[in-house]
């Protein structure tokens, strides 16, 4: 434990002289050029009709739609891929999953995690000079240098993985509903529920350490809010640039509001929760304000679209009505494809810099912000490797609509070999390979259809992708050469590539836990 101590005590400091704590912030040592700050909030399974200003029928995002208004909000802004792990590692990296390894989640058991010779926006920014915090959801590896605090971030405070990933004693609205942890006398079992983890607690962790084993799902939004806004206020008063990455467990299930009630109808269990995240957004945005607003690039944007388990939350929906519905549709387009497992809400916040009201209608992904923050921080890119994102501020800053020509939405578990690119994207036009495999709101799974000739959808014309085109028109003519050859050319520069793998190898011994001896791995440090 001594010798780890040490690691971590050299690690914490960089030719630029930051160190941090492995409890409170402690920044110290960098003097140069003021550079912008960066704050990124990332939503988990988030509907792009849950925000307001995409919406009308919305009405719970007053925080975000404001922010949207004082901003520039992006309509075809798109996830890099429909699931959590391999989301958050592209937009740690602006690399598919094909490129860094992570093309599905990691487990509780998981021994590995995004793979160590891949470079993080964080590791980037560090070594500029730049304070790192992560605050919230991490889900890219929890055991040893996988840990946040290996991959470029001074401080850490958070869960390792999705919160429906351990039990808690308040386990939240779920479907089917997970039980509590089981109290200290209990004897030790797995839950018989699907899709639940009982038998060991959820850990919330502060750097190294496990600070509360099982969490409290109720009181947790406001403490990933107080440990942002501390991050926010003492980097300023450090006088040093900083970056904060808060991943966000809204709207993810087990569904939370501050005061769980069985009255609550389950519409407004999720209305609810959708308002709880808007006030925390709105609180870190008020920060910013109050701080170094001239100076502060704010992204606010969504991992994936929802989750099918939300289906008996909110109804009944066709197949197609992800993207033009909330999440309150039940839509089950999460781990496919279509429009609504990947098109997410996105806005960019930057008074003075980024053009207020402004809708942007430029083809751009979550992949892009590792390039383009790189860019605004004026540093280099890792050397010798490809990215798939783009350097996208004259987008931002008004100066252009043109984004990508061509995007690719990566097999994430529906159908299809996980990271696989059998999803194109070209200008308007979406082809599809391989379709099915999800999993409806009964819990059933749609066969896989792979597609010799690709579906292709117009989507200008057919955005909730219910009609292909007619295989024998003249515009499906002149699609499908052009979409065989940005496969081919992709995949020639992935065989290029300096490419990773990740470990996706399992052992018990790797789950988090702050007491063997004790149910559910009970302690609570803070």
């Amino acid at each position: 434990m001594e010798i780890l101590f040490l690691k971590v005590l050299l690690l914490g400091a960089s030719v630029t002289g930051l160190f941090y704590c492995l409890v409170d912030f402690c920044f110290y040592g960098y003097t140069g050029l003021e550079k912008p700050n960066f704050v990124i909030i990332l939503a988990d399974d988030m509907g792009w009709g849950d925000l307001g200003a995409n919406w009308a029928e919305t009405k719970d995002t007053p925080q975000l739609d404001k922010m949207a208004s004082e901003g520039m909000r992006f309509v075809d802004f798109h996830a890099p891929a429909s699931t959590c792990s391999p989301s958050r590692a592209s937009l740690l990296t602006g690399r598919l999953g094909v490129r860094n390894g992570v093309t599905h989640n990691f487990a509780i058991s998981s021994v590995g995690g995004l793979p160590l010779n891949e470079t993080t926006l964080a590791q980037v920014l560090q070594e500029a000079g730049y304070i790192t915090g992560m605050i919230g959801k991490w889900h890219l590896g929890h055991h040893g240098p996988y840990q946040p605090n290996f991959r470029g971030f001074s401080y850490y405070f958070g869960i390792p993985y999705s919160h429906d990933m351990g039990c808690s004693d308040t386990p939240g609205y779920n479907h089917p509903p997970c039980p509590a942890c089981p109290p200290a006398t209990a004897p030790l079992q797995s839950s018989p529920e699907k899709n639940c983890y009982s038998d060991v607690g959820l850990p919330l962790y502060e750097n190294f350490n496990i600070v509360e084993q099982p969490v409290n799902l109720t009181s947790l939004t406001e403490k990933f809010a107080e440990k942002a806004l501390q991050f926010i206020q003492q980097a300023s008063d450090s006088g040093q640039p900083f970056f904060l990455y808060l991943a966000l467990t809204h709207m993810h299930v087990p569904l939370t509001v501050t005061h769980q009630s069985a009255d609550l109808k389950i519409q407004r269990i999720y209305s609810e929760s959708l308002q709880e995240m808007d006030n925390l957004v709105g609180r870190i945005k008020d920060k910013v304000d109050s701080t170094v607003k001239e100076n502060t690039f704010l992204w606010f944007t969504g991992d994936n679209g929802p989750w099918s388990q939300k289906c008996e939350l909110s109804g009944n929906a066709g197949p197609f009505t992800g993207l033009w519905q909330t999440n309150r549709g039940g839509s089950s387009t999460k781990r496919t494809t279509w429009e609504g497992g990947h098109r997410v809400p996105a806005i960019a916040y930057w008074p003075n810099r980024v053009p207020a009201n402004v809708t942007s209608t430029a083809l751009l992904s979550v992949l892009d912000i590792f390039p383009t923050i790189v860019s605004l921080a004026k540093v280099s890119l890792p050397p010798r490797r490809h990215f798939d994102g783009l350097d996208v501020s004259d987008v931002l800053f008004g100066h252009s609509q043109n984004g990508h020509r061509v995007l690719f939405h990566p097999n994430s578990g529906a159908a299809g070999s996980y990271g696989a690119l059998q999803t194109i994207r070209l200008g308007q036009y979406k082809a599809f390979y391989i379709t099915g495999g999800a999993k409806a709101c009964d819990g059933s799974l749609g066969p896989e259809q792979h597609h010799k000739l690709p579906l292709i959808f117009n989507l200008q014309e057919d955005p909730a992708e219910c009609v292909p085109l007619d295989i024998s028109s003249a515009i499906y003519q002149e699609m499908l050469p052009k979409v065989t050859e940005v496969l081919v050319d992709i995949l020639q520069d992935i065989s290029g590539d300096n490419t990773s793998v990740a470990d996706y190898s399992h052992d018990p011994s790797v789950i988090p836990c702050c007491s063997t001896l004790k149910i559910a791995c009970r302690c609570l440090l803070m």
